[in-house]
């Protein structure tokens, strides 16, 4: 159960990280020790050690790797995705790491709740602008959707690296929204 009793997924959190494989138990571990507790993310996709090995893998080669995108950004692409999916544990959980990313408290509720009238530059409206693309309608992306980013400055990886993002983070909310994944309390006052 999380903080305020709700369960943390329709299907099975380990009762025990004593119970996981060590790669998967470390990897918790540290994040614990580094957060002071425990993202309901890792538990809910330690049952899947595979999966949970491949879906963060992937996560850090996206979000851990130096970029043209700044670690803000790149959460401002996840939030904003992640709020036209209807993903509230993703909008609350990088919603937070934004906080914390960006140094300002305000950001990720604005950009959740219409990042037309956040306070980021037009770069950053250019971005979010393709990424939300990529995540609602990728089947009509064509290369005019990429002169806007161009314009600003982005190369064809930046590009890539935001599709990238914006197509992992749309798997991520489906998962996140099928099994009824519950934001961590912890969450809502980070970085506020």
């Amino acid at each position: 159960m999380s903080d305020n009793q709700r369960p943390v997924s329709r299907f099975p959190i380990p009762e025990r990280l004593d119970d996981l494989p060590q790669d998967i138990r470390e990897r918790i571990e540290k994040v614990a020790e580094k957060t002071g507790f425990i993202p309901n993310v890792f538990l809910a996709l330690a049952h899947r050690p595979d999966e949970f090995r491949a879906f963060f893998a992937y996560h850090d080669a996206l979000m851990e790797r130096p970029s043209n995108l700044s670690k803000a950004e790149k959460e401002m692409i996840v939030v904003a995705t992640s709020a036209a999916n209807d993903c509230l544990y993703c909008v609350v959980a990088h919603g937070a790491i934004l906080r914390i990313r960006s140094k300002n408290p305000r950001l990720a509720t604005q950009i959740a709740a219409n990042y037309r009238r956040a306070e980021i530059t037009p770069r950053q409206r250019a971005m979010i602008e393709y990424a939300l693309k990529v995540a609602l309608d990728s089947a009509r992306i064509d290369e005019s959707d990429w002169q806007p980013l161009y314009d600003h400055g982005f190369t064809q990886e930046d590009i890539w690296e935001i599709g990238a993002i914006a197509a992992f983070f749309a798997m991520s909310n489906r998962l996140a929204n099928m099994s009824a994944l519950c934001p961590n309390d912890e969450f809502y006052t980070l970085g506020q």
